[in-house]
C-alpha cells in the first residue's frame, strides 16, 4: 500500500509540472500533466491546486535519532558543481575521491549530477524517486536539491522529509531569512529543506557606461537614474544616446515586475490572472523595445543576452543577485567586464529575487544523522557560511552573518570593483514575500514571455499573442481556464 501511495505521490509532483527551474541555471522547459504510476496500471492525471505559502507549525518537535545506525553510502542528485563545490570546499571531514565520489568519514559519498537542459535532471529525479520505496539501501536516493521554481512540486509529498524528522529543531533555523523557510513549507506546516543561500536581486550596471551616460559610477548616481521605473525609462533615453542599450533583452526585467504582483497567475477557482504589473512590463519592454534602447527580443541565457557581459556589447545593466553576478557573467573569461572588475550594483527601480537551491532529505535514506549534519553545517554554522561568502562570494542565509559582512570590506566583491553589495542583498531578502506564489508560476512565466516575444518583433498584435499564452498554458495545465 505504501509503494501505491508513494506511486501515486509522484504521479502528483510529474503531473504538478516537469518544470525546467531557475531560469539561472536551466535550457528550455517542458511540462507533463499525466504520468504512469509505478505498477504500469494506467495513467493518472492530477494537478496542484493553487498555493500560497503556508505557516510554519512551530509546534513540531524534533525527532531524536541519535540510535539509528547510519548507511554505508550516500546518494546525492544535483544538476551541477555547485553544491558539491560547497560541501567539498566547506563541510568539515569531506575527502574528495574522484569527480563522482567523496567520503565522510566511513561512508561514501556518490554524485548523481545530471544537467538541467531539456529538463534531464529532473526526469532522472522523479523516475528514481519513484523506485525509492523498493530500491536497496545503498541505492536510495538520501539527499537532492531543488530549485526555487519548482520547489513547490516536491514539498507537499511524501518523497521529501521534513527537517524535524532529522532532528533538526526549528529553534536552530532562527537566523534564517523567513522567505527561504516559506519555500519549503508544506501545505501542513512541514519545513521540507533548507538552503545556504538567499537570493534577492540589484541591478548591476557597467560603470563605463554609467560614466558615459550620467558622469559618474558612484551606486548612489545610478540609484537616482534608475529609482523607478518612469525615471529608469527617461534613463534609457540617454543611454541610447551615448550609445548604449539600457538592457541586452526584453526580458531582463521580467522577473522584477513578475515579484512585485498583487494577485497570483491563479485564482482559487483556476482562473488565470494576468496582474497589472505584468502588463505594465508588456507595455514598457514594447515602448523601450520599439525605441531601440532594448537589444535583443532573444530570451535570456542566450548570445545576445550574455554580449552585454563584454565592453563590445554596448549593455548598460542587467538584473541579478549574487549567484548571477560571481558565476554567471564570464567573470573567469579575460576581458569581459566582470573578470575586469567593471561592474557596479545599485538597488533599482524595484526589489526581487531570482532563484536559490535547497537541501532536500528524501524519505527513505538511511543517512538522516549525516543529511542533518550537512543541513547544519551548511545553513547554519555561522563561521562555515561566513568562509562561504568569502571565498565564493554567495550571499548566505544568516541575517547575523550577513549583517556583519555588509559592513567588512573583506567581503566586497572583485567582479564589483571592491564594492560591498550585501547590505543591498541583507534589506532584499528581509523584504521577500511569498504570498503570491503557485504551483503554475514557472509555466506561466515561461509561456507569457515566450507569447510576448512575437508582439515585441511586431509579428502579432496584443491580442494574439495574449491568446496564443492562454492556448499553450491551458494546454500544459488542462484545468485551467481564462
Amino acid at each position: 500500500m505504501k509503494k501505491r501511495l508513494l506511486a501515486l505521490s509522484m504521479a502528483m509532483i510529474m503531473a504538478a509540472g516537469t518544470l525546467a527551474g531557475c531560469e539561472g541555471n536551466t535550457g528550455a522547459s517542458t511540462t507533463t500533466e499525466t504520468t504512469t504510476t509505478e505498477s504500469g496500471s494506467g495513467s493518472t492525471t492530477t494537478e496542484a491546486e493553487p498555493t500560497k505559502a503556508p505557516e510554519l507549525d512551530t509546534t513540531v518537535e524534533a525527532e531524536d535519532i541519535s540510535t539509528e545506525e547510519e548507511g554505508k553510502v550516500l546518494n546525492i542528485y544535483c544538476w551541477n558543481e555547485e553544491f558539491k563545490s560547497r560541501l567539498t570546499d566547506h563541510y568539515p571531514g569531506y575527502t574528495e575521491v574522484d569527480a563522482t565520489h567523496g567520503k565522510i568519514g566511513d561512508i561514501d559519498v556518490v554524485w548523481n549530477i545530471t544537467p538541467n537542459e531539456n529538463n534531464a535532471y529532473q526526469d532522472n529525479l522523479d523516475q528514481t524517486l519513484l523506485k525509492q520505496d523498493s530500491a536497496a539501501a545503498d541505492d536510495k536516493i538520501d539527499l537532492f536539491l531543488v530549485e526555487a521554481d519548482y520547489a513547490l512540486k516536491y514539498v507537499d509529498t511524501d518523497y521529501t522529509l521534513p527537517v524535524t524528522d532529522l532532528g533538526i529543531s526549528l529553534s536552530e533555523l532562527s537566523t534564517q531569512y523567513k522567505y527561504t523557510q516559506d519555500v519549503m513549507t508544506s501545505s501542513d506546516g512541514k519545513l521540507k529543506g533548507l538552503s545556504w543561500q538567499g537570493c534577492p536581486g540589484v541591478l548591476i550596471y557597467s560603470r563605463e557606461a554609467a560614466k558615459a551616460v550620467l558622469g559618474s559610477d558612484d551606486p548612489a548616481t545610478v540609484q537616482e537614474a534608475v529609482k523607478d521605473w518612469d525615471t529608469y525609462k527617461a534613463t534609457a533615453a540617454d543611454v541610447k544616446k551615448a550609445g548604449y542599450y539600457m538592457t541586452a533583452t526584453v526580458n531582463d526585467t521580467f522577473r522584477t515586475f513578475s515579484n512585485n504582483v498583487s494577485t497570483p497567475w491563479v485564482s482559487a477557482d483556476k482562473k488565470i490572472q494576468i496582474d497589472d504589473n505584468i502588463k505594465k512590463w508588456v507595455d514598457d519592454t514594447k515602448e523601450m523595445f520599439d525605441a531601440g534602447y532594448i537589444k535583443s527580443s532573444d530570451a535570456l541565457w542566450s548570445d545576445a543576452w550574455s554580449s552585454g557581459f563584454y565592453p563590445d556589447g554596448k549593455v548598460f545593466c542587467y538584473f541579478g543577485p549574487a549567484w548571477m553576478i560571481n558565476f554567471s557573467m564570464a567573470a573567469d573569461t579575460e576581458g569581459s567586464i566582470a573578470n575586469l572588475g567593471q561592474w557596479g550594483a545599485t538597488e533599482g527601480p524595484q526589489g526581487f529575487f531570482w532563484g536559490g537551491t535547497w537541501i532536500c532529505a528524501a524519505n527513505g535514506t538511511d543517512n538522516k544523522a549525516t543529511v542533518a549534519d550537512i543541513m547544519r553545517k551548511l545553513t547554519v554554522d555561522k563561521d562555515i557560511m561566513m568562509d562561504i561568502v568569502k571565498a565564493d562570494s554567495d550571499f548566505v542565509n544568516n541575517q547575523p552573518a550577513m549583517e556583519e559582512a555588509a559592513t567588512n570590506d573583506d567581503y566586497a566583491f572583485a567582479v564589483l570593483g571592491g564594492q560591498n553589495p550585501l547590505a543591498m542583498f541583507a534589506n532584499g531578502a528581509k523584504a521577500i514575500s511569498l504570498d503570491k506564489i503557485t504551483s503554475y508560476d514557472q509555466g506561466c512565466n515561461e509561456e507569457f514571455q515566450n507569447a510576448m516575444k512575437d508582439y515585441f518583433d511586431g509579428t502579432v498584435d496584443y491580442d494574439t499573442a495574449l491568446n496564443n499564452f492562454y492556448d499553450k498554458i491551458t494546454t500544459k495545465y488542462p484545468a485551467l481556464s481564462k
